[in-house]
């Protein structure tokens, strides 16, 4: 497993999620060691330098939460505080839920913790969405493998735009008939203000060898971990817990609004010790907004250590 890591003294685990890798996070790697922490940012199964099996059936949550796990050992370290964004969060929720042992808080960027339902996600969300809706896209073998790899230049240029919260959006993200996940995700006339074209490159080039398919298996692997993790269903994540995200974040939207997200966290996490939106921010949010995110970050990080004192 490939890390990025500075500073030293606690551990802090910061999970990218998709499409990215490691550098999603190169904000808050050199605010938490300048603040005293042990930041260490793994590029997470399937991505960059890390790399991953080619069977779906290898990125279960089972999988995911194992790699942190064994991360915290490599490390030798008893216990850490787990932070994620995107497909990370879900990674870091389940690990506090798992493995509450081994985690001292977690913190949950762009995507709440839901709890294991009663149905499978993906006949869910094509019930609810369509086929079109992009979970229900990426599960064909080969075909967004295809879109998103014929030229990661444009992808990451597009993608990471339209979700921000200086792009136009991608509005509900449902496939067109006929079309790709990029359909949803327009030329932009430049990049924002937090992307400049090295960050670009960084991405382009993570992604250079080890492609889009370990990355998208996340998305194939989401009924399996469902039908895994079965002993857990509506179990509440116990262990301390902070939330935030953009109130422009797409994802925030397709999940019922802020209210009812943070109506549900308080439900779910019941130690929730901070959760909030930031206006105006889109979904890259620790990109996006890095002194907010980290300044969060930091004050739940104290938070904790006065507790434990």
């Amino acid at each position: 497993m490939h890390i990025a890591e500075a500073g030293s003294g606690p551990l802090v685990l910061l999970l990218h999620g998709f499409p990215e890798c490691w550098y999603s996070w190169r904000h808050q790697l050199s605010a938490l060691a300048a603040a005293g922490y042990h930041a260490v940012a793994p590029d997470q199964r399937g991505y960059g330098k890390t790399g991953g099996p080619a069977a779906p059936d290898q990125y279960s949550m089972l999988h995911l939460v194992g790699d942190v796990v064994a991360l915290m050992d490599a490390l030798g370290e008893e216990r850490a505080v787990v932070a994620g964004h995107d497909w990370g969060a879900p990674v870091a929720w389940n690990t506090a839920l798992l493995r509450p042992d081994r985690v001292s808080g977690v913190i949950g960027l762009s995507v709440p913790y839901t709890p294991r339902g009663s149905a499978r996600p993906v006949e869910t969300l094509r019930a609810v969405f369509g086929d079109g809706f992009y979970i229900c896209y990426f599960q064909q073998p080969g075909v967004a493998d295809a879109e998103l790899s014929r030229d990661p230049r444009a992808t990451f240029r597009r993608l990471l735009t339209a979700a921000s919260g200086d792009g136009t959006g991608t509005g509900m993200p449902v496939v067109p008939a006929g079309g790709g996940f990029l359909d949803l995700c327009p030329e932009p006339a430049g990049l924002p203000g937090w992307l400049t074209e090295d960050d670009l490159e960084v991405f382009v080039q993570s992604f250079a060898d080890s492609g889009f398919t370990g990355p998208l298996n996340w998305y194939r692997g989401m009924d399996l971990s469902w039908e895994l993790m079965g002993a857990w269903n509506h179990a509440p994540v116990t262990v301390p817990a902070a939330f935030l995200a953009g109130d422009k974040d797409v994802t925030v939207s397709f999940l019922g609004g802020a209210a009812a997200i943070l109506d549900n966290l308080r439900g779910v996490v019941p130690d929730l010790r901070a959760a909030g939106l930031l206006p105006g921010c889109g979904h890259w949010i620790q990109q996006e907004r890095p002194g907010e995110v980290t300044e969060t970050m930091l004050t739940f990080l104290r938070g904790l250590a006065g507790s434990s004192a």
